[in-house]
């Protein structure tokens, strides 16, 4: 299992490595990955046995990403009026059905499935359109994943004490500190392309982890309620896209309206 997971995650390091620096490569192989998460989290609703919309669901979550590639934007608030326009849809597709009855699960579930994975994943696409979008991104992934490496590698030598049982029965609160020193160690270590200083690194790296590890129990909180052990196989050792952007799913959006804050 940790061989698969060295290769696996060699193979993605490798893959970010080449398409950052290309916008639009990386805006598209975000697309992929929207469009792979929100498979796998349809698929776990349907083991549920709840009659989501998947094949609606995944085409409304793909125009997200793609209509920020193409730089789509007809209003200041366009997604909101995307979303609108989805759960009219939704509501609408409800007329054939023979019975009322799930209505509002299945509505709810598949718009919380376009909003929770494809809306809040295009943000990375949004960080990496801006001024200095390269550095920005780059970083915002250097200090949020290796806080999940610290995690893991704290967690699984020194881990004795759980975190929350009850949703993750392996993170510990041990695991969970080193994640936030190693996302301070990522921050620190992205000083040359982001434009803050130590201290302002520090309280990133610090908002970064925290959120990070929500995105991460948030989504074993998914799995838990759909009863399985990873989202997919897409990762040998490592589980499915969920498994892999789940903490980026919070860091990304916060990332990005406070840079829209902070740099005019």
């Amino acid at each position: 299992m940790l061989i698969k997971r060295i290769i696996s995650s060699i193979v993605l390091i490798s893959l970010i490595c080449v398409v950052i620096f290309f916008d639009w490569l990386c805006a598209l192989i975000v697309t992929l990955f929207i469009i792979g998460g929100l498979y796998e989290y349809f698929q776990m609703l349907e083991k549920k046995g709840i009659k989501i919309y998947k094949y609606f669901g995944i085409g409304m979550g793909a125009i997200i990403p793609l209509s920020i590639m193409f730089r789509f934007e007809p209003t200041k608030s366009w997604e909101l009026l995307f979303i609108v326009l989805a759960l009219v849809f939704l509501i609408l597709m409800q007329f054939k059905r023979r019975d009322n009855q799930g209505v509002i699960v299945d509505i709810s579930t598949t718009l919380f499935g376009i909003l929770y994975v494809s809306w809040f994943f295009s943000f990375l696409i949004k960080i990496r359109y801006l001024p200095q979008g390269l550095g920005l991104l780059a970083g915002l992934l250097l200090i949020t994943k290796f806080g999940d490496i610290g995690a893991y590698l704290v967690g699984s030598k020194w881990g004795k004490h759980l975190l929350i049982p009850r949703i993750s029965p392996h993170k510990t609160v041990e695991g969970s500190l080193g994640g936030l020193a190693f996302n301070v160690l990522g921050a620190f270590a992205s000083k040359s392309f982001l434009p803050f200083s130590y201290g302002e690194l520090f309280i990133l790296a610090i908002c970064f982890g925290v959120l990070g590890q929500l995105g991460d129990l948030s989504e074993s909180l998914l799995k838990r309620d759909c009863q399985v052990k990873d989202s997919g196989s897409v990762f040998p050792g490592m589980g499915g896209v969920l498994d892999e952007i789940d903490s980026l799913l919070f860091t990304a959006p916060v990332f990005y309206f406070y840079l829209s804050a902070v740099i005019k």
